[in-house]
C-alpha cells in the first residue's frame, strides 16, 4: 500500500508538530506494509527528492506566501504525478493550498485528512476561505481528529462528524536519542537537580507571557527551550519585570532536549488558545514520566493531561492559577512523582506511535476495501 502525504512544510526544512506526526506515521507504518512518500513545499530548494529515514520526500519550491500559506506552481504537476502512483492521499489540515490542489488536479484516489487545528488567528480571511474549506472537507473520504476533546469542541468538525474518526497522535520513544553522561552532567550543573521545563516554538498562542507573569517573585528555575516569532517581546517582558530565574536557551539538539526532559521536575505548557490543538512537547513530557501543567482550552492538551491524575489543569490566561499549580507541585514532590508515573502510564496506554500507525493503516485499508 502506497500513501502520499501532502503538507506545506516537512523535514528537514521545518520541524513542527505536523511534520513530527507525518514522520512518526511513516516510521511506524512500514512494518504494517505501508510505503510512505511525502510532498511538501520548500522556501529555498528547487524541486528535488531526498530520502529521510525510511521514506522519500519530494519538495517543490514555494513561489509566494499569503497568511502563512505557501503556494507553488510546480506542485500541481508533481502532485498529479505522485498521486497517480499512490493508493491513498493523506492531507493535513489546515493548509488552504491543498484544497486548491485537490480540486484542480481532480485525482480520483481515496482520501484521508488529519484535522490538526481549527483556523483561529486569520478570522477575517476565514470568511473568504470558508466556502472552499467546507467543500474540501465535504469531499474527502475520511477526516481524523487527533483527540475526542477536539472533536467535541470544534464547530467545524461537528458539521462532518459522520465521517470523523479519532486517532490520537503517538510517539515512538525508541526514535529519541539517549543522552550520554556528559550532556546530563552539563545541564545538571547549569540548572541544578530541580527545574520546570517548557519546550516549543515561541508563538502567540503558547501562553509564555502568562507563564512569565506567573513567575514573578518566584525562585525556582524555569528553563525555556526554543525560539520563535515572539521571542524578543518575551525576553523584554522578563527584563522589565526583573525576573532572574527564567532561562532562555534557544533550540537545542535532540540529545540535549531529551537530557533536559530527563532531568526536569515538571513540564509547563501554558498554551491559552485553540491554535494549540494537541501538544507534542506535552506528550513528550508524559513519555518521560514528568508531571504536567497545562490549560483547559478544549483541545487535545487535556486529553494528554488529566487534572489531578497526570498533572494539573488550570484556566487559560490566568497567571495566578498557573502560579498556584507550580507552587503546589514544587512543594509536593511525592504527589508530583506519582503524577509523573501516571502520565507515563497514560502515554504507553494511548499515545504510542505503533497504536497511531495501526489505527491509520486500518483506516486506509477500510477505504481500499
Amino acid at each position: 500500500m502506497k500513501v502520499l502525504h501532502f503538507y506545506k512544510t516537512y523535514l528537514p526544512d521545518s520541524v513542527g508538530g505536523v511534520e513530527q506526526v507525518i514522520s512518526q506515521i511513516a516510521l511506524s507504518s512500514t512494518s504494517l506494509g505501508v510505503d510512505t512518500e511525502v510532498l511538501a513545499l520548500s522556501p529555498t530548494t528547487v524541486e528535488r527528492t531526498i530520502k529521510i529515514d525510511n521514506h522519500y520526500v519530494h519538495r517543490c519550491r514555494s513561489n509566494f506566501e499569503i497568511a502563512s500559506t505557501p503556494f507553488s506552481v510546480s506542485a500541481f504537476l508533481r502532485f498529479r504525478q505522485l498521486a497517480k502512483e499512490a493508493d491513498i492521499i493523506h492531507y493535513h489540515f489546515p493548509y488552504p493550498f491543498a484544497d486548491l490542489l485537490h480540486f484542480i488536479t481532480r485525482v480520483d484516489k481515496p482520501t484521508v485528512l488529519t484535522y490538526h487545528s481549527d483556523i483561529v488567528k486569520q478570522k477575517h480571511l476565514l470568511r473568504l476561505y470558508r466556502p472552499l474549506m467546507n467543500k474540501f472537507l465535504g469531499s474527502v473520504d475520511r477526516i481524523v481528529a487527533t483527540s475526542p476533546n477536539y472533536l467535541k469542541s470544534s464547530k467545524v468538525l461537528a458539521r462532518f462528524k459522520d465521517k470523523v474518526s479519532v486517532i490520537p497522535i503517538g510517539l515512538d520513544k525508541s526514535t529519541y536519542p539517549t543522552p550520554n553522561k556528559d550532556r546530563l552532567e552539563y545541564w545538571q550543573k547549569k540548572f541544578g537537580d530541580k527545574f520546570f521545563l517548557f519546550v516549543g516554538v515561541m508563538r502567540y498562542y503558547k501562553g509564555l507571557h502568562i507563564l512569565i507573569e506567573a513567575a514573578r517573585n518566584s525562585d525556582y528555575p524555569i528553563v525555556i527551550v526554543g525560539a520563535g516569532p515572539v521571542e524578543k517581546e518575551l525576553k523584554d517582558q522578563v527584563e522589565n519585570l526583573g525576573i532572574n530565574n527564567i532561562y532562555f536557551i534557544g533550540f537545542v539538539s535532540d540529545e540535549d532536549k531529551v537530557a533536559l526532559y530527563t532531568l526536569s521536575y515538571a513540564i509547563l505548557f501554558p498554551s491559552h488558545l485553540r491554535s494549540e490543538a494537541f501538544g507534542i512537547s506535552l506528550l513528550e513530557g508524559a513519555m518521560y514520566g514528568k508531571p504536567l501543567i497545562s490549560s483547559e482550552i478544549g483541545t487535545g492538551t487535556t486529553y494528554i493531561n488529566i487534572d489531578g491524575e497526570t498533572g494539573m489543569v488550570v484556566p487559560p490566561s490566568d497567571p495566578g492559577a498557573l502560579r498556584e499549580a507550580m507552587d503546589y507541585l514544587w512543594n509536593n514532590p511525592v504527589v508530583a512523582k506519582k503524577m509523573g508515573e501516571s502520565a507515563e502510564e497514560r502515554y504507553w496506554d494511548l499515545f504510542t506511535a505503533d497504536k497511531m500507525a495501526k489505527s491509520y493503516v486500518d483506516l486506509y485499508q477500510s477505504l481500499l476495501d
